[in-house]
Parts: C-alpha cells; sequence; structure tokens
C-alpha cells in the first residue's frame, strides 16, 4: 500500500479483517463462557472474577506489544510479527477452551478453563493492538474515522457470528444443546472449533494483503530500546489530558458493558425464564444461553450497520456529539430491559445497544488519532486500553459481592447498573466538546 495513495474500502479491509474473525473469537467468549465456567462448577457470585482475565492481559499485554511493535523492524513489517503469534495461539486455545473437562484426570476442569480463558485473551490483545495500530500507519489522518468505521463493521460482522453460532447449530443444524452435566454442549464445543478456523484464516488474510511502510532512514528506536518499562511509565506520566478525558468516557462505558458480558445469561434466566439461582443444568438454562448469544448477535448486527453509518453522522453532528447520542440511547437500552419480561420485546434494547456499541468501536479511537505524536502512536493506543481494562477489573472485583449482598443474587440489577454507567459515559461526553 503506497502512502502517497489514499486507501480505497478494499485497502482498508485488507488492514481490517483480522478483527472479523478476533471478535467471532471474542463472541463465543462473551456469550458461552459463563455458562462454561459455572458447568465447570463456577458460582453466579465468582463469574466476575474469573472474567477479570480479559481486562489484566489485556492491561499488561497492550501496552508492551505498542511499545515493542513501535520498535521492531521485520521483513514481515512492525505489526504483522504480532498478528501471526496472537492468531495462531488464540486459535488453539479457542480449540481447547470447550474441552478442558476432557482433562479432568490431570487438572481441575475449572482451574484449566481459566488457564485458557489467559492463554486466549492474551493471544487476542496480542493480535488486536498491531490491527488498531496499522490503520494510524497506514490511513491518512482525513480518512481515519472511515478507518475504524471499517473495523467496527468488521467487528460486527465477527460478533454476529460467533453470538448465533451455537443457536444455528442447534437449532437449524440440530447439533445437541443439552448434555450430561460437568460437560459442554455439543453446539458450544463446534462453535469454537469454527471460530478457531475463521480467525485464524482472517488473520493470514491481513498478513498476506497488507504491505507496511518500510523502515525510515531517521529511525532511532533501536538506541532507545533498552529503556524498556522505564519509557513506558514516562509515556504514562506525558499521557496527552484530552485522551485522559477520552478515557473517562471510555471508563464508563466498558464498565458497562463488562456487566453485560458477564451476567446476561443468569439475568436472562432468572428474570425471562424464573429459574432459581443455581439451575446452571437445565435445559431452560441452555435456552438462555442461547438467547444470550442470539440477543448479542442482534446488537452486534446493528452495530454492524451502523458502523457503515458514522462517517456521515460525524459530519453531520460532530463525533462527541455523534458519541454522545449514542451513550445515551444504549443507557435508555440497558434500562428498559428490566421493565421486559417477554422475550422478544428484547430486540428494541438491544438495537439501542448496538447503535452504542457501534460509536464505542470507533469513536473513541477517531478521537484519539487526532492527539497522537505519530512516533508514539503505538504505545498510546496500546495505553489507552488501560481506560478499557481498569473500570473491567474493578467490576470484577466488586461486581460478584455486588451481585451477591446488594442485589441478593438477583443478576437483572446488574444490567440495570449498566444502564446508569452509560449515562455517565454520557454525561463525560459532553466534557469533550472543548477538546474537539
Amino acid at each position: 500500500m503506497k502512502s502517497n495513495k489514499l486507501p480505497n474500502l478494499l485497502q482498508m479491509t485488507n488492514i481490517s479483517i483480522g478483527f472479523l474473525g478476533i471478535q467471532l473469537g471474542f463472541a463465543l467468549q462473551a456469550g458461552n463462557v459463563s455458562r462454561i465456567l459455572q458447568t465447570f462448577g463456577a458460582h453466579l457470585e465468582h463469574l466476575s472474577l474469573f472474567w477479570l482475565v480479559a481486562p489484566l492481559t489485556g492491561m499488561i499485554i497492550q501496552p508492551i506489544v505498542g511499545y515493542y511493535s513501535d520498535r521492531t523492524w521485520t521483513s514481515l513489517g512492525r505489526r504483522k510479527p504480532y498478528l501471526l503469534l496472537g492468531g495462531c495461539i488464540a486459535a488453539l486455545a479457542l480449540l481447547f477452551l470447550p474441552n478442558a473437562n476432557l482433562f479432568t484426570h490431570l487438572i481441575p476442569p475449572l482451574l484449566l478453563g481459566v488457564f485458557l480463558m489467559i492463554v486466549v485473551d492474551t493471544a487476542f490483545n496480542t493480535s488486536m493492538h498491531p490491527l488498531r495500530a496499522l490503520v494510524s500507519d497506514l490511513v491518512p489522518p482525513e480518512q481515519q474515522g472511515l478507518g475504524y468505521a471499517m473495523q467496527t463493521f468488521l467487528i460486527g460482522v465477527g460478533a454476529i457470528i460467533g453470538s448465533i453460532l451455537p443457536y444455528i447449530l442447534a437449532e437449524y443444524f440440530h447439533v445437541n444443546k443439552i448434555t450430561a452435566t460437568g460437560a459442554i454442549p455439543d453446539n458450544v464445543s463446534w462453535s469454537f472449533y469454527i471460530g478457531a478456523l475463521i480467525l485464524l484464516l482472517c488473520l493470514l488474510w491481513t498478513l498476506f494483503t497488507v504491505k507496511e511502510k518500510p523502515k525510515p532512514l531517521s529511525h532511532t528506536y533501536t538506541e532507545q530500546s533498552a529503556k524498556g518499562f522505564q519509557q513506558i511509565i514516562q509515556d504514562i506520566r506525558q499521557m496527552p489530558f484530552p485522551m485522559i478525558k477520552i478515557g473517562i468516557v471510555q471508563f464508563f462505558s466498558w464498565f458497562a458493558l463488562f456487566t453485560m458480558w458477564v451476567y446476561t445469561t443468569p439475568a436472562l434466566a432468572q428474570h425471562i425464564y424464573k429459574l432459581p439461582v443455581l439451575d446452571a443444568s437445565s435445559e431452560a438454562y441452555a435456552d438462555a444461553g442461547n438467547l444470550t448469544g442470539l440477543l448479542f448477535g442482534i446488537y452486534s448486527f446493528v452495530a454492524t450497520v451502523i458502523a457503515l453509518a458514522l462517517p456521515y453522522v460525524y459530519n453531520r453532528l460532530g463525533q462527541v456529539y455523534t458519541h454522545a447520542l449514542s451513550l445515551f440511547l444504549g443507557a435508555l437500552g440497558f434500562i428498559s430491559i428490566f421493565f421486559i419480561e417477554n422475550s422478544s420485546l428484547l430486540l428494541i434494547p438491544m438495537i439501542a445497544i448496538g447503535i452504542a456499541w457501534a460509536s464505542i468501536l470507533a469513536t473513541p479511537y477517531a478521537l484519539l488519532a487526532q492527539i497522537l505524536p505519530p512516533d508514539k502512536k503505538g504505545i498510546y493506543i496500546g495505553l489507552f486500553n488501560f481506560f478499557i481494562t481498569l473500570p473491567q477489573i474493578i467490576n470484577g472485583l466488586i461486581g460478584g459481592w455486588l451481585v451477591k449482598e446488594v442485589f441478593q443474587q438477583q443478576a437483572i440489577y446488574a444490567i440495570l447498573l449498566s444502564g446508569v454507567m452509560m449515562l455517565l459515559a454520557t454525561i463525560s461526553t459532553l466534557f469533550l466538546r472543548k477538546s474537539s
């Protein structure tokens, strides 16, 4: 891809197609890991602690990958070596995750499941950061909003496939959706196998179709690379203030999203299917899990469609007001779930949440790209991930206590809390107007 030409849509697709595979894998994880862990023996109030794996690995891995990918120059490129490594490891871990019960003679399945979650999330983060950085590296500033919108579109496509795959396999291909206690249903296992294959193919697509820029003659990172951790700390201290303001918006947004991913299945099981708290193996609970995947697929589909319209809405409302409006609709969506007891009506809040999800995946990065110094894009995009992972870590530490002690094991109140946090994100977005 030559730097003196504006990338066309095909070239932008080549840059970001890996996100389709990564998000497919993440959607499988988001929609099914809670019930996988409950099948392996996890209690409801402990689910948020297991979900700490994803943000903790993201907080550690992304800044490191960002720092070293800024300084990596190989025949394969700067970002692509990390893309390849993360993709291969993630695909293998997805194959093993639903089969943790097969190794009970060696290690408890719950412990092995958590270990595989660590491996999957580490690999996802290793691959995800280079894809974000490639847009900033290869797409001109005037097209970066479109570039990140394209990523959101592909993320949506991957999320749709990953979210509805277990449902499609069970309802249309009659793959078994219930099984003996302690085992994972066949429709879930086969979804992970298919997801691993698609993930690897998508990342290989980017590897073979994207040519990174050559090493500049003025490159000076080699002498500085020994600083390592000290340089990362210095970059944190010198973080641009507008980046911090965008990060506060991200904090509230991702607190809400993390809650949704962890507690939607038990919330639906209790609130819609009227199941007792300890039921995690009945056919009705399996239906609640499949419904969760279907609903996640709906909001992902909406995000995919909205992503195509975002550049045009930016031109009319501006990026800040577009984001504020999207987050407000998402807040209304979360709050309305509390008042719905008919599963067919859940389509409405999922549309609203899908609009918010589309903007969350694109707009903050479009705003961020305007303020980052060119030689620090990798590290600062990695550090920006702190504002995504920190709220998830806090949520993971206090979420189980809130559900057990404050919400009396009623997971639907956790979904209501998501609405409150999304309202706070909306208010925080309005403070970006001066920075914009």
